[in-house]
């Protein structure tokens, strides 16, 4: 009995720590992501398993259809918060805007479109897409940008040997790919799994595996958000690390209720199927922290699709703010 209450009462002092260490009050934050995907499997779950409210975070959620998007509302001051491809900081940090874009935390570890082919392919090879029309995304962003990397990577030009189509708008993108525009497309989750379960589509690689891990998507503020918030964004940096290390260690068939209410209308065997795929390419970071690495490696792709001069290229730190993702207490 004595053990049991000793048990007991480390349990309730830890317990209260934890509560301690919340934002009391809470705190109000305008967050925005980039777009609605399964890509975002551990951001989902920390909304919907109450992460965000236990640290004492108040999250309202907008979807911003593009990191060009993203960036105009944190720069414009109508979100504190947002998840965008890092490509974008980087572009900033260039230019003459005043207000300076800091990237905090990191989220996925790298691409998570899929390439489709509009007919099953027994043994694809990247060959088969020379003279072909893909349908890609806008210029400069990083899906595309990956795309370019992996293709140069299997000795394909993006430029000469291939028409990428990166003039539709990101809702359109699966209906032209319906009405018959493209031989081949790239495609997030859950659109891709849906158009190969209407017989619409194949899925013949990976861009991320193809890529490896270059960070893709990241929680960004801007300097001055940070300075004036350090505590919110060490607790957001907090419940990211806690979320991905959750997901990294529960299965699909766990994490798909915890998710559906993001993704009204897809059945469950969608959702799970979606999850695996990711899970099986690694495509979610195991912790927070954006590496000096990675961004290195992004500025060269940056600068091999034509997107960023040489002399264009930014210091780490101007563009991450590593102290919370390596302070981070999942």
């Amino acid at each position: 009995m004595g053990r049991w209450l000793s048990a007991a009462a480390l349990l309730c002092s830890a317990s209260a720590v934890m509560a301690a260490e919340a934002l009391n009050p809470p705190v109000k934050v305008r967050y925005e992501e980039v777009v609605r995907s399964i890509l975002y499997v551990p951001k989902y779950v920390a909304l919907s398993q109450g992460y965000f409210k236990e640290a004492g975070l108040d999250v309202s959620m907008k979807t911003s259809q593009g990191t060009d998007k993203g960036m105009t509302a944190l720069l414009s001051g109508s979100a504190d918060i947002v998840l965008i491809g890092p490509e974008a900081s980087i572009y900033v940090q260039n230019s003459e805007s005043p207000v300076k874009p800091r990237i905090f935390a990191g989220l996925t570890a790298t691409d998570g479109f899929f390439l489709l082919a509009r007919k099953p392919v027994d043994k694809f090879d990247w060959s088969m897409l020379k003279g072909k029309e893909i349908i890609g995304f806008r210029p400069g962003s990083n899906p595309i940008v990956f795309l370019e990397t992996a293709l140069r990577k299997h000795g394909i030009d993006p430029q000469k040997d291939v028409k990428l189509l990166n003039n539709i708008g990101i809702p359109a993108r699966a209906g032209a790919w319906m009405a018959g525009q493209g031989e081949y497309g790239i495609f997030l989750e859950p659109e891709a799994g849906e158009l190969v379960r209407n017989g619409k589509g194949h899925i013949v690689a990976s861009i991320g595996h193809e890529v490896g891990q270059v960070d893709y998507t990241v929680f960004t503020a801007t300097d001055k958000y940070i300075r004036d918030n350090p505590k919110v964004i060490q607790a957001w940096t907090d419940v990211v690390a806690r979320a991905e290390k959750y997901v990294q260690a529960t299965p699909a068939a766990t994490l798909a209720p915890q998710i559906s209410s993001f993704f009204p209308g897809m059945d469950q065997a969608g959702i799970i199927d979606a999850i695996e795929r990711y899970k099986k390419y690694q495509i979610w970071k195991t912790t927070p922290l954006v590496t000096a690495q990675a961004m290195n490696q992004l500025q060269d792709m940056l600068v091999a699709s034509a997107v960023m001069k040489e002399n264009a290229r930014v210091k780490y730190e101007d563009v991450v703010v590593a102290d919370f993702a390596k302070k981070a207490q999942p």
